[in-house]
């Protein structure tokens, strides 16, 4: 496996940067979608303890209409398109043990009611809502480049600081009548985040909501401002070569294009402050990378530009191969 371009990246003490949040609520009072659905409640986590942001929200949602609806609509604003990787739906039934989650379809939706760019998927219910029934949905989308370094440049002995945007209000097609978000951040260490009150931080989670009875596309933008030393892997290309012979086995090579996406180092690197104090001197940088491999996997090599890498942990069990590369 050929990985180019593993540099420590380091990051920084911020210079104090205080965001003053003046936060203007848009209220877009446009026409909702026909069906006349409401969310009864919403709950969203946001986790941002790793640069791929993981957003679980869960929603009740009720018919309030004379007839029946088969379809839900998810809203998303451009930026959050632009970064958006994975998006999956699935109706919770049951409660306790005997809960089971069932897979909906998702797709982009034709609807032209939404404004500003936002745009629209519609999430194909498994039996379609008749007036006064609801079901309980829960929505995982995930964000790539959604985590910003703030300062974008940082010296080797800084820590590596972190913004990351959305709104405290969940972006909907349809009336909302409660909602929380709950973000979580990988440190304590927040230096500001914008408050729409009620908002609530304890150690590494911050709490916005309850709100209440908001309109169809009710947005109120918030700034999280934190620590984030993990190293941001970005892949900017994978080339896969597999060959099979004649005998039954196979062999596959990988051939990486990595870099650090996270704040890019100002001034010199130093290798021997490095090595004494790793954890101080390149905090956020590379300092192993791990690859997983079917169980059966054997003769495993790698190497970068410079040669063959002979400094690694290669581990077997009936369930994985593990393989960490230093």
């Amino acid at each position: 496996m050929a990985i180019r371009g593993v540099i420590p990246s380091n990051l920084k003490r911020s210079t104090v940067f205080v965001f003053v949040g003046l936060l203007t609520i848009l209220q877009l009072c446009l026409a909702a979608p026909s069906s006349e659905l409401v969310l009864l409640k919403v709950d969203r986590r946001i986790d941002l303890t790793s640069h791929i942001v993981r957003v679980v929200t869960s929603l009740k949602v009720e018919n309030t209409g004379l007839g029946t609806t088969s379809e839900v609509l998810l809203a998303f604003p451009p930026d959050q398109i632009e970064n958006l990787a994975y998006l999956k739906a699935a109706a919770l039934e049951g409660k306790g043990k005997n809960k089971v989650s069932i897979p909906l379809k998702v797709s982009p939706s034709q609807s032209e009611d939404a404004p500003g760019g936002i745009v629209l998927f519609s999430i194909s219910l498994a039996r379609a809502l008749k007036k006064g029934e609801s079901v309980t949905i829960e929505v995982l989308s995930v964000l790539t480049h959604s985590v910003k370094p703030f300062p974008e440049e940082i010296s080797q002995a800084q820590t590596q600081l972190v913004l990351y945007r959305d709104s405290a209000y969940f972006l909907s097609p349809y009336l909302v009548k409660v909602q929380t978000a709950t973000i979580k951040t990988p440190s304590p260490r927040i230096e500001s985040y914008s408050k729409v009150d009620p908002t609530k931080l304890v150690d590494t989670e911050l709490k916005y909501g309850p709100y209440e009875n908001l309109a169809a596309f009710s947005f109120s933008p918030f700034i999280v401002h934190f620590e984030d030393n993990q190293p941001f892997a970005v892949v900017k290309e994978l080339v896969r070569e597999i060959e099979i012979s004649h005998w039954g086995n196979v062999q596959i090579t990988e051939n990486y294009h990595l870099f650090h996406g996270g704040a890019r180092i100002k001034g010199g690197f130093s290798r021997i402050e490095y090595q004494a104090r790793p954890n101080a001197r390149g905090a956020s940088s590379f300092k192993s990378l791990v690859a997983r491999l079917p169980p059966r996997a054997h003769s495993v090599y790698y190497r970068d530009e410079i040669g063959n890498i002979s400094t690694s942990h290669f581990r077997a069990d009936s369930r994985k191969v593990r393989n960490a590369i230093f």
